[in-house]
């Protein structure tokens, strides 16, 4: 299902970007990375804009509201959980507007919380989380599936691109790790052991990626991501944040290698997210994934046919001057990969 949705030039962006105009920033993300639009999240409007809120307004038969501690499951749709659903369907309208303006673009790539950021993210009626309910997980998993399907019918329908669907997991990490705590705050919600944390994520992605058409992408950007897992989870690409590998070796080197050499691409996060204190020069931003390649045996060339540059994580606490050119320079990048493959 990967074939031709993104090689050599093609850039994106992680989701988040600054501000509360949806209009502008449609027109920016749609103008700007039309090989693959990311679906803009404007977090900055508050409740139901950020990713836990945002995503829950995509769920089928399932509603939340926020209580003091975050999200809570609620037994039917109230204020908060009508507003994520009022603010996704604005962003939609936004994104159909520009794209009425410059046309339709390659591929759109759209956002939410994967099953386990949003099932730890989401508490249940005593307090604790979803993810400690097995029938609750189970159920957030499906709900979660099938509100994915029906978005991304609709930004094909309304986009007239394909649809890309990206699963942010930026809590999987703690979940493996046992380092959630508990509603007390004395305690940790128990590790979920890999192969099931595995196996849910799997069931998601395969049904994600029957119903679009397309690869799914799994963004982590915690240092070290869970890169195998992921990949075993069927994700076709993975995007995590390039600049905060540091060394790497061992299995985890191994683990990248092997993405790369069983053609998984790797959305390499590499432009600052926020405004920078100096100033930053295309090859020294280039220079961490040029020094990946390297570390693991490949040319230049993986960088052009399988990564994708984006920015660190979200552009979220950018201004919109450094967005714009975050979103430059991440362009710039991906011709930068393309012509060190030619040469």
């Amino acid at each position: 299902m990967s074939d031709e949705v993104w090689g050599a030039g093609t850039a994106t962006a992680v989701g988040s970007m600054p501000g509360t105009d949806p209009v502008e920033t449609a027109r920016t993300v749609v103008g700007e990375l039309p090989e693959l639009v990311p679906f803009p999240e404007l977090p900055a409007r508050g409740v139901g804009a950020d990713v836990i809120g945002r995503t829950a307004g995509l769920l089928v038969d399932l509603a939340v509201e926020v209580v003091p501690s975050g999200y809570r499951v609620t037994a039917r749709p109230g204020r908060d959980h009508r507003r994520a659903v009022d603010l996704l369907r604005w962003d939609l309208d936004a994104v159909e507007q520009a794209v009425s303006e410059t046309g339709a673009p390659r591929a759109v790539k759209v956002q939410a919380a994967g099953p386990w950021t949003l099932a730890a993210g989401v508490e249940l009626q005593r307090g604790h989380r979803v993810l400690t309910d097995r029938g609750a997980l189970r159920d957030f998993a499906e709900s979660l599936t099938e509100g994915l399907v029906e978005h991304a019918a609709q930004v094909a329908k309304r986009t007239g691109a394909r649809v890309v669907v990206q699963l942010d997991e930026p809590t999987l990490p703690a979940v493996l790790a046992g380092d959630l705590p508990t509603p007390s705050g004395y305690g940790t919600v128990p590790a979920v052991p890999e192969p099931e944390a595995q196996r849910l994520l799997r069931e998601v992605v395969d049904r994600l990626g029957a119903a679009t058409g397309s690869p799914v992408v799994v963004h982590c950007c915690a240092q070290r991501p869970p890169v195998a897992l992921l990949r075993q989870a069927g994700a076709a690409a993975i995007s995590l944040d390039a600049t905060r590998l540091g060394e790497v070796s061992g299995s985890f080197a191994d683990e990248l290698g092997e993405a790369w050499e069983e053609g998984t691409a790797l959305f390499l996060g590499l432009v600052p997210g926020t405004d920078p204190a100096d100033r930053v020069e295309l090859r020294q931003l280039a220079q961490p994934a040029f020094d990946l390649a390297a570390r693991l045996g490949f040319g230049r060339w993986v960088l052009a046919q399988r990564s994708v540059p984006t920015p660190v994580c979200g552009l979220a606490g950018a201004s919109p001057e450094w967005a714009r050119r975050a979103i430059g320079l991440t362009r710039d990048l991906a011709r930068l990969f393309a012509d060190e493959a030619d040469q």
